[in-house]
């Protein structure tokens, strides 16, 4: 499934944090300052000494009109942006107006508005209104400077180009160029932080998905330590209520026989409560594999298993065919339980007096072999032993058959696929 993705013109960047707000404003305040202090210092030199110009309170007060809001430039671009530009060309108006602080003002404010406006759309009408009406009142300004352009004709002019045509290509390069570059470098800043955002964003869902796939896992250990402890408790309660009934039978006639039937139903306790504290231990731990809870279940101790059968009254048949070989631990556990499953069945339900469990080493695959001559069933998956036994073969790729056999009796079987390079060995 994929995961669906935002227009780049739906995103709204996260707003300034409080932090970034307290600079804005000291820096706001900085350059107010440099703006007052640059009035004082061109009018002493004489650069806004012309017969229209205002007096001094005026013209600070424009330069603080142009420079205080950037102060709020991040917490509203728009308003500030808008706001700089008007007072930008009502000081120009004026002629009250230092230019090397109020232009970098200018530039800052439609900068972070392509920086940080949180609609695309009206961001970008807004900076490309205020370009515009900028380049507009570049006409304007021309228009009524004329007079004092030509008078001021520099007397090493080389000539090629007329003075007018001259002066007005080169405003229009520098304020290109001054525009031009605000607006792109407030563009790639807002595309930069999307990309980062988007990188963050993503980051969060893979650890969400990771948290969400650890759960599972934690979950799918609980169920496997479930049915070990089903398998566990299953097996040995089967073979304590064989020996059980067997000592209830034998008590009068037999007494050593009902001796020895205790003894196994004191054996198969003592068993089945130390498995039962391993792996309760396990379900109590935070995380820890679960099959390691229980020891020595594997191949090595199936014939264990056809011990207590046997033990149990039954008569047993255990054999091992082909050339044994280290098979994965995964797969030594899962044939265990298939067989521990296999023989309780056999102990619970099916009334045999026989029990032969074999056990194939083919060339590519571990064969289960496990059959009783008592009542055979239908051969429906029910109870949670054969469920069991489904789900230990289909995780390793086999293959399960169980149900009645011709002659009388049950029958299961599974086929368990092990590495290559150990059937090639």
């Amino acid at each position: 499934m994929t995961r669906p993705t935002m227009n780049a013109e739906e995103w709204e960047r996260p707003r300034p944090t409080a932090e970034q707000r307290r600079a804005d404003l000291w820096i706001g305040l900085g350059v107010v300052a440099v703006a007052m202090l640059n009035v004082v210092v061109t009018r002493s030199a004489g650069v806004l000494a012309t017969e229209r110009a205002p007096g001094v309170a005026e013209q600070i007060a424009w330069s603080i009109a142009t420079t205080l809001p950037l102060a709020w430039r991040r917490k509203h671009p728009e308003l500030v942006a808008v706001v700089v530009a008007l007072a930008f060309i009502g000081g120009q108006l004026r002629l009250a107006q230092e230019q090397q602080i109020a232009s970098g003002a200018l530039f800052a404010a439609i900068y972070t508005l392509g920086a940080w406006g949180r609609n695309r759309r009206r961001s970008r009408v807004l900076r490309l209104g205020i370009i515009a009406a900028m380049f507009l009142w570049l006409n304007v300004a021309f228009v009524m400077s004329h007079d004092e352009i030509m008078a001021g004709r520099h007397p090493g002019a080389s000539g090629e180009l007329p003075v007018i045509w001259s002066f007005l290509v080169f405003l229009t390069i520098v304020n290109v160029g001054f525009f031009g570059f605000g607006y792109l470098m407030g563009d790639a800043v807002w595309q930069s932080a999307r990309r980062q955002h988007r990188l963050e964003t993503q980051a969060a869902e893979l650890r969400a998905a990771q948290g969400v796939a650890e759960e599972r896992a934690v979950i799918g250990e609980r169920v496997r330590i479930a049915r070990e402890l089903h398998d566990v408790v299953a097996h040995h309660v089967s073979v304590m209520g064989i020996q059980a009934s067997a000592c209830r039978r034998a008590l009068d006639r037999d007494p050593a026989r009902a001796r020895n039937a205790l003894s196994t139903i004191e054996e198969g306790a003592r068993t089945a409560v130390d498995e039962l504290r391993r792996m309760l231990g396990a379900l109590r731990a935070p995380s820890g594999p679960a099959e390691d809870a229980v020891t020595g279940v594997d191949l090595d101790h199936a014939a264990d298993l056809v011990e207590s059968a046997r033990q149990a009254g039954v008569r047993t048949q255990f054999g091992v065919y082909g050339e044994p070989v280290p098979v994965p631990e995964s797969v030594s556990r899962a044939a265990y339980r298939i067989v521990q499953e296999a023989v309780t069945n056999t102990l619970k339900h099916a009334g045999a007096a026989a029990l032969d469990v074999r056990i194939r080493y083919l060339a590519r695959e571990l064969e289960i072999d496990v059959s009783d001559d008592g009542r055979g069933g239908p051969a429906t998956i029910g109870g949670m032993g054969l469920i069991g036994m489904r789900e230990r073969v289909a995780i390793h790729g086999g293959t399960l058959e169980y149900g009645p056999r011709s002659g009388g009796g049950f029958r299961v079987r599974a086929r368990i696929p092990y590495a290559r390079e150990l059937a090639s060995k």
